[in-house]
């Protein structure tokens, strides 16, 4: 069980990783008026969503079932705080889903965000972390 936390923590860091560049990039990209300067952004922000944020929600999603049915079948009680993580992990994948609508709204040049909503959307997934580590970690209720 615990190769299957860390694959799963692994998979966490990786996907938290790109969940805050890309709207990074985004901020980037949507400031840019050179063409050159756009289609690499545009490179960058594909193979950072299919390559590397793509596979890791897929790997934690997975092994995140995993944990749960080896969780929910454990005797522990009161599971309000996995309820909460659950609902916040589905919000997280929403946005996951928003950055992909995001993504190709730039691959279409048909982008209609400023940089400063992608600035307000890069903070997104702190507040997610925060939120779910803190639940994950304490077990509040």
């Amino acid at each position: 069980m615990n190769y299957l936390i860390a694959v799963h923590l692994i998979a966490v860091v990786c996907w938290f990783a790109g969940l805050f560049y890309l709207p990074r990039l985004f901020v980037y990209h949507a400031s840019s008026d050179h063409l050159v300067v756009k289609d690499q952004f545009k490179i960058m922000e594909y193979k950072l969503y299919f390559y590397i944020m793509m596979p890791s929600m897929v790997v934690t999603l997975l092994t995140g079932m995993f944990l749960f049915t080896l969780y929910v079948f454990d005797a522990h009680g009161a599971m309000g705080w996995l309820e909460l993580k659950l609902f916040l992990v589905m919000l997280l994948v929403i946005y996951h889903f928003f950055c992909g609508y995001c993504l190709e709204l730039f691959r279409r040049d048909a982008n209609v965000y400023s940089g400063r909503f992608y600035r307000i959307l890069n903070e997104v997934p702190t507040v997610f972390l925060i939120a779910i580590m803190i639940l994950a970690v304490v077990q509040p209720f």
